[in-house]
């Protein structure tokens, strides 16, 4: 199989061996099956997280606003921030539920980034520490859940060679 055409020279691809499809939404026959309830609970923390973020966020935000804060600068800049983070779980919870092959990447990036926050928080002498456990347990519970071969199946990830899921 030539890359080349003989009158143009240009390079045309024709097969791709990595299994790599044209189509811009490739169907699956996973797509009509019922959501696995582990691909729910996921989706259902990374909610949660993104909610909790964006509530904390909107708190700093009021607070710096009308508060008397120490740098009302910062506890704005700080707000806004927490608030634009809280879209990247938000975003990775509704394509979870929707069974798209993207969002499980930023579901993941999201729990890897709680995990030093959870020790941050744990490492704290205040009511810190319980907020600690609790983020380091839905943390924890998520990645278990993203990484599962039932969830990977479900979102139509393939692994290295085409191979759908764990089967090999």
């Amino acid at each position: 199989m030539s890359l080349t055409t003989a009158r143009s020279g240009r390079r045309r691809p024709r097969d791709y061996p990595s299994g790599v499809t044209s189509e811009q939404t490739p169907t699956t026959s996973d797509s009509t099956d019922p959501r696995p309830r582990r691909l729910t609970y996921a989706a259902a923390l990374a909610g949660l997280e993104g909610i909790a973020l964006a509530a904390g966020g909107l708190w700093m935000l009021v607070e710096g606003l009308t508060g008397d804060p120490d740098d009302r600068g910062s506890a704005v800049t700080g707000g806004i921030t927490l608030v634009v983070l809280a879209l990247l779980p938000l975003l990775a919870a509704r394509g979870l539920l929707l069974r798209r092959g993207w969002s499980r990447g930023p579901a993941v990036i999201t729990q890897i980034m709680a995990l030093p926050v959870a020790y941050t928080l744990l490492q704290a002498d205040s009511v810190a520490i319980p907020a600690g456990i609790a983020l380091a347990v839905v943390a924890v519970a998520a990645l278990v859940l993203l990484i599962n071969p039932e969830t990977t199946r479900a979102l139509g990830i393939r692994g290295p060679g085409g191979v759908q899921g764990d089967q090999k």
